[in-house]
């Protein structure tokens, strides 16, 4: 298993680990990581691992492999990165990158709060990020971001709390996504909370308040089937 750091503290950007594998296709398994491993909409983080002996390894990307939930695989943008394992290397994410995905992961966050509907689907984006919720009717693109930019502003803390798998499975009314179970698997799910207004399980990473979003606009909103909407935001 490897240690998600940063499930702990999106603001971590670097760590020191060993390197436990080394894949077939030569994706790098370290026993703990800051990065971002893709999943939920949320690309995976890039970044670098520096070794020892001074040799900087660049990542373009971060994984699941096969479908584990419990490691992250960091592929490297040179296919022969010369690490094995027991390697002690120092990763470090692109902080500017994941800040920005950061805040706009939280800020889908709050167009959930917005359209009180189920999901059915989203990705997040550096400079934008889409939903899809199951309404039969398109919401008011200007009242919409008047509302995002009033939940933006009012400076809500954001921050995690755990409950057991056992509890998840009983509180189904938690889960926001038709299509994106919560991460379970641990023994433990984590959820997000934005201070009265949210409280969903969520894996990915957040900034500690909705007013580092910063103003949103709200972008296309798209008929995607007679009971689908696509609700698309972006940074001002």
């Amino acid at each position: 298993m490897t240690r998600f750091l940063c499930r702990e503290d999106s603001y971590q950007t670097s760590n020191a680990a060993t390197v436990t594998e080394i894949t077939p296709d030569g994706g790098i398994v370290l026993d703990a990581t800051v990065f971002y491993a893709t999943s939920g909409g949320q690309p995976g983080d890039s970044g670098r691992l520096m070794a020892a002996d001074g040799r900087v390894i660049a990542i373009s990307t971060a994984i699941h492999p096969d479908g584990d939930k419990t490691r992250i695989v960091h592929v490297p943008t040179d296919s022969a990165p010369g690490l094995a394992p027991g390697d002690r290397v120092t990763a470090e994410i692109d902080w500017d990158r994941r800040l920005k995905l950061m805040r706009m992961h939280t800020a889908l966050h709050l167009v959930t709060v917005a359209l009180p509907f189920p999901v059915t689907g989203g990705s997040v984006a550096e400079d934008k990020g889409r939903l899809d919720f199951n309404m039969d009717t398109s919401p008011d693109a200007a009242a919409l971001e008047v509302t995002l930019n009033s939940l933006v502003a009012a400076g809500h803390a954001v921050s995690a709390e755990w409950i057991t798998d056992e509890d998840m499975a009983a509180n189904p009314g938690l889960i926001k996504s038709m299509n994106v179970k919560p991460p379970m698997g641990q023994g433990r799910v984590r959820l997000i909370r934005i201070g009265d207004v949210d409280l969903q399980p969520c894996g990915g990473t957040h900034v500690r308040n909705t007013a580092e979003i910063g103003p949103l606009r709200v972008g296309k909103i798209e008929k995607k089937g007679s009971i689908n909407r696509r609700v698309s935001i972006h940074f001002v």
